[in-house]
């Protein structure tokens, strides 16, 4: 069988798993930079341990994708590396696996749950609150390496979906139990390791050795797995403390535990119950509560200026308006900034090497103007803010005159809300409220299955995107990777720097997005790049109930912004 593996043209033999191959023609390496971890077969990512041509007379492979994706790409296969958002979820999964079969090694009747991902490390709980010495962090770091060593190849196995209820059941893993009750197949796979058995949601490396870059420390309540450095991955990554982060993260736990409401399966069955009504509502009180105890902290500090920042379809229009109600409920006339007027026109902009302009970069703004219209406003002036035409991407001849008072404060909105170089040296920092929102959601599929953040807000814009812009889910794709590159050089590395950070997520929202992405996402055809992104997804919303329950979300909701009819923007 003819393959055409990274631009190599080679024959495969019965038998002989893509690993081999890959050995063969000298593309292996034992660094993570350049190390082959999967393949992507036709848009879609399959381990490394998978034969293209089997043997006479060998059972045949249940995964026929797997002979679909080699037909339909007639033999191409692209490796997939550390480097690729893709590979790096690869190794995530392969870490976890190794770090759960230690500590099932150790520790067989504790209950472990990967919570949430924080900086570079992965938060996990460890039974009730169990407090770990440092010398029992050194055993399982010590475990972990002894599994790396053993280089234990990970078998995929796929099981009839009532032999793993029952085996799950069995061992003690009720969540999982829950969750698979809710699956749409009659089929389930899962990864092996003698009798250790456990389920990610996607493909592992091929051998428990690929994941040789890790640290374990101690934390409050639980450990931090950190990630190899994205620097330099064959290092792992140093903890950089973010206590701002944590703290949202913790409490949005407890907003879970207080709403009933902690996985997938929860959720679901307050859809089939009714209840979920009384969650959007309790979910919907909280935040209110929220943005009502960042204005009463507004106004004892004095603040004239909040600056509001987040990453894309974090909700921040939304957040802005909802503080805007809760400023004028202590008699103030606050007024909405965005810095997108600061644009400067397109032709002012200058290309970087490749030619292309980076509209993420905070060169994009007029700094300068900025500054001196916040100076000039602070010291009670009458100022021409300006007024940006995106459609014929420059400034306006006019813009809106605006003088304010202590009793109206300015709430500036936009990308760059939280970069000090937008902050003038003129102005008392002291004036200046920082406010960082995200969508930071804490909601698992299962203990060992997280639902990453950047997950529910690709939904939020594809959602919106197409309402909105009529686009494509694959166009939002395509912009997906420069968005997220742009907000790791712009928005992250200030996020601690806020004097607050507010969780926008509504765990209740997943049910409510799948009906209006779901018929987008499943409409993307396997010969699509972004096919194997869209299964994934459609992967992930098939755990989900759809719940038909828009009637029960407030108009100034933040999930308004997404699905429609925020009266903000009447």
């Amino acid at each position: 069988m003819q393959l055409i593996i990274d631009g190599i043209t080679t024959e495969a033999a019965a038998g002989e798993r893509l690993l081999d191959i890959v050995r063969r023609l000298g593309l292996d390496s034992t660094d993570l930079k350049t190390r082959p971890l999967a393949a992507n077969i036709a848009g879609e990512t399959f381990t490394l341990n998978y034969a293209p041509l089997r043997e006479a007379g060998a059972a045949a492979n249940p995964r026929v994708t797997l002979r679909q994706a080699m037909r339909a790409a007639n033999g191409t296969v692209t490796l997939l590396r550390y480097d690729s958002a893709r590979g790096n979820r690869v190794y995530e999964r392969t870490m976890l696996f190794v770090f759960l079969l230690a500590m099932r090694e150790l520790y067989p009747k504790t209950r472990v749950r990967i919570n949430y991902a924080v900086g570079a490390g992965l938060f996990a709980s460890v039974g009730d609150s169990m407090r770990l010495s440092q010398q029992d962090v050194d055993r399982i770091k010590k475990a972990m390496r002894e599994i790396v060593n053993a280089d234990l190849t990970l078998e995929r196995k796929r099981l009839d979906i009532d032999d793993a209820i029952d085996f799950f059941s069995a061992d003690g893993q009720e969540d999982k139990v829950r969750l698979l009750k809710y699956r749409q197949f009659s089929f389930f796979d899962v990864y092996r390791q003698d009798d250790y058995v456990d389920y990610f949601y996607g493909e592992m490396a091929p051998s428990t050795g690929y994941a040789s870059v890790f640290d374990l420390q101690a934390q409050k309540g639980g450990l931090l797995l950190l990630r190899p450095s994205s620097e330099d991955p064959n290092k792992p990554a140093k903890h950089v403390s973010l206590p701002r982060l944590a703290s949202v993260f913790s409490e949005s736990e407890e907003w879970g535990n207080l709403m009933h409401c902690a996985v997938v399966a929860d959720l679901n069955d307050m859809v089939l119950s009714g209840e979920i009504r009384t969650l959007i509502r309790v979910n919907e009180a909280l935040h209110e509560k929220r943005f009502a105890q960042l204005a009463d902290e507004i106004i004892n500090r004095g603040t004239r200026a909040i600056l509001i920042a987040g990453p894309s379809s974090s909700g921040k229009t939304t957040s802005a308006n909802r503080l805007c109600t809760q400023l004028r409920v202590h008699g103030k006339t606050p007024v909405l900034v965005s810095l997108d007027d600061y644009y400067l026109n397109r032709e002012q902009l200058k290309p970087g090497p490749d030619g292309s302009i980076d509209l993420e970069d905070i060169a994009t703004l007029d700094i300068a103007q900025f500054q001196e219209d916040l100076t000039r406003l602070l010291h009670g002036e009458a100022v021409e803010l300006p007024k940006f035409d995106f459609v014929h991407q420059q400034r306006c001849a006019v813009g809106h005159t605006l003088r304010i008072d202590e009793n109206t404060p300015l709430v500036i909105e936009g990308l760059h809300g939280l970069n000090p170089q937008l902050l003038p040296d003129a102005v008392d920092k002291k004036l200046i409220f920082r406010l960082y929102v995200s969508a930071l959601t804490t909601l698992n599929l299962d203990d060992h299955n997280r639902v990453p953040t950047t997950y529910l807000r690709l939904l939020r814009r594809m959602v919106r995107d197409h309402e909105t812009r009529g686009a494509s889910v694959e166009r939002t794709l395509s912009m997906w990777d420069s968005v997220r590159a742009g907000e790791e050089k712009w928005i992250f590395p200030f996020q601690e720097d806020a004097d607050a950070i507010f969780n926008t997520t509504l765990i209740y929202e997943p049910a409510v997005l799948k009906k209006h992405i779901f018929p987008l996402l499943s409409a993307v055809q396997p010969e699509s790049v972004y096919y194997d992104e869209a299964r994934s997804i459609v992967k992930f919303l098939n755990y989900f109930v759809e719940a038909n329950v828009e009637d029960e979300i407030p108009p100034t909701s933040i999930l308004r912004e997404f699905v429609g009819g925020n009266t903000f923007y009447r």
